[in-house]
């Protein structure tokens, strides 16, 4: 079992049976006998566009996940918190959101390389220290 931090997208497509990355999320989360890391700014996003899109039942389904330890939310260290102000300053010409800083700085703290996203054009540029590229996980873009 190799720890995963996972991304909005992910919760997003398998929580909404209407999303087009919904079957292959949904077989790989069933698949990965793993634990699942995230973030509070993750979570905020996926909540949001949960709301959107599926309302109350699809974000009610997020927090069963969450309640049950399906999902371990980490909290950041102020230092990581300064970590990830330096890695939006890094990737000021491929502009990086706070939840994606968020999970750079999780992974860093924890020592993991496997993310579970549907982002692959900024996860495949990001590097953790040492230049550490990330092990992508996750649904193929569909054509």
């Amino acid at each position: 079992m190799v720890d995963t931090i996972i991304d909005a997208g992910p919760l997003i497509a398998f929580l909404s049976r209407d999303d087009r990355y919904h079957s292959q999320c949904a077989a790989l989360l069933r698949a990965m006998n793993c634990a699942f890391y995230t973030t509070l700014p993750v979570l905020t996003e996926a909540m949001y566009f949960l709301g959107r899109n599926g309302g109350l039942h699809a974000q009610n389904a997020l927090w069963k996940m969450l309640l049950r330890g399906d999902l371990l939310l980490h909290h950041p260290s102020p230092q990581e918190l300064t970590r990830m102000a330096e890695l939006m300053e890094k990737y000021s010409d491929h502009p990086m959101d706070f939840a994606d800083a968020s999970l750079v700085a999780l992974a860093e703290t924890l020592s993991l390389k496997r993310i579970f996203t549907l982002d692959y054009n900024d996860f495949s540029v990001y590097r953790m220290r040492g230049n550490h590229a990330f092990t992508l996980i996750g649904a193929h873009p569909l054509p």
